[in-house]
């Protein structure tokens, strides 16, 4: 039985496309190890969205590799969203790589070592999670048909191309049966959902049906975007039992002049009318967005303008990123480039403003009980971490919360927390006399 590794770097959708090509791999047979030196195949599937991130590729490709020079006998195969837009540099400046595929290649891979492709229908229900056993990603669609100057994703993944609702909700279900209680929504474009399938925005009808998957507690989903963000999915919010309120909808900029450069089809009037919306139809409602500084173009006045959207609106959750020159887009032939030590200055300005803010919105909830979803418990320190539910794994705050003799919880678990003290990023609390929820 051959050994497989896979080194998975980016975002949620390409963990989630490495899960999918594990489960083609086990159903033929592959062993699936931890240990890369200990795999007979090292599969590096790569992100090429910015340069930091391409930089972080190459060099999982070349640690590969040195594995591959211990021992010729392993093979190097490298997917993903760098070799599907720099298939031709790999090929020619890394030659000791084995076989190289683009973003979805999996028939060609499991062709690569002789073996016959799954039905395309069968893709996520073979598919085998990696993450913690409570929550799972569901990529409701791929590609995007936005043409941002600064993005060069739309090259690399293609048009919008939604998946249909009967399939989430049976991908869902094996989630939930997997033992997933927080099910996160995933997409370039969550917005869009639908429109490519079945001729409108179809988001809301996509979350009625998947609240009604047994077994899954909270529903959150990423990546709304601004322009034609559907307003019915804020009704439905409002009322659902499942669907947390938590809005993650980056928005880049707010300068109209930055705006306009970027290629996006708002205005910061239309996002202030967007976000007073928001607020007013969902109180309570958690807002997290992302930033770029130094784009093109972008001048003090502009970014004094953005710091003054932030103090504004206070975001619960914002994250922030300078701007990356991207051969193909549209930005890159662009004139008055921002110098990168000035953008990351920038950058460092917008976190600090938003770690005071984060900080305030923290210490509001002190003395406060609020519903945790645990995800992780430290021997060594003998504290649980978790989220409520303002908070996505792996980008937003955590819950720390010592363990007591009285009782135990694992994983997965709801509990109820009263809050304690408050930091800008995590909050401490102790679990209340009756903390331990169920399902309903």
């Amino acid at each position: 039985m051959k050994k497989v590794h896979i080194t998975t770097l980016g975002c949620s959708k390409n963990l989630v496309d490495s899960e999918v090509l594990q489960g083609q791999l086990e159903y033929h047979d592959f062993q699936f190890v931890d240990q890369a030196e200990q795999s007979d195949l090292l599969i590096v599937n790569t992100c090429g969205f910015i340069e930091k991130a391409k930089e972080e590729s190459i060099q999982a490709i070349f640690e590969a590799l040195e594995l591959k020079k211990a021992d010729p006998a392993k093979k190097v195969f490298v997917t993903g969203c760098l070799s599907e837009r720099y298939r031709a540099d790999i090929e020619k400046d890394i030659p000791e790589v084995d076989a190289i595929f683009g973003t979805e290649d999996y028939r060609a891979i499991l062709q690569a070592l002789g073996k016959k492709h799954a039905a395309n229908d069968n893709l996520y229900r073979l598919r085998r999670v990696t993450t913690p056993r409570h929550f799972a990603y569901l990529k409701i669609s791929e590609g995007c048909n936005h043409t941002c100057a600064f993005c060069a994703i739309p090259g690399i993944r293609g048009k919008h191309r939604s998946r249909t609702v009967e399939a989430l909700v049976e991908e869902a279900r094996k989630l939930a049966a997997g033992g997933a209680r927080e099910l996160i929504l995933i997409s370039q474009d969550t917005s869009y959902y639908g429109k490519d399938i079945y001729g409108k925005q179809s988001i809301t009808r996509l979350l009625q049906a998947l609240e009604q998957v047994e077994g899954i507690r909270w529903i959150r989903v990423l990546y709304w975007y601004p322009t034609n963000f559907p307003l019915d999915v804020l009704d439905f919010m409002k009322d659902s039992a499942r669907l947390v309120p938590y809005l993650d909808m980056p928005i880049q900029h707010v300068s109209d002049r930055m705006l306009k450069l970027m290629r996006r089809g708002d205005s910061r009037r239309s996002l202030e009318k967007l976000y007073e919306t928001i607020l007013s139809r969902v109180p309570g409602i958690t807002l997290r967005t992302t930033l770029i500084t130094g784009h093109p173009g972008e001048t003090e006045e502009d970014f004094r303008e953005l710091k003054n959207f932030v103090r504004q609106f206070k975001f619960d959750r914002l994250g922030t990123f300078t701007y990356s020159d991207e051969e193909g887009t549209p930005a890159f032939t662009l004139e008055n480039k921002v110098p990168a030590e000035l953008a990351g200055q920038r950058q460092a300005e917008i976190m600090e403003l938003q770690r005071d803010i984060s900080l305030e919105k923290n210490q509001a909830l002190c003395d406060t009980e609020q519903l945790v979803l645990l995800d992780e418990f430290d021997i060594s320190t003998n504290f649980y971490s978790g989220r409520t539910f303002r908070d996505a794994p792996e980008i937003d705050n955590e819950v720390l919360i010592p363990a007591r003799p009285s009782t135990a919880y694992k994983p997965g678990d709801f509990a109820r927390v009263r809050i304690d003290e408050a930091a800008e990023y995590e909050l401490y609390g102790h679990f209340t006399d009756a903390s331990k929820e169920q399902i309903p």
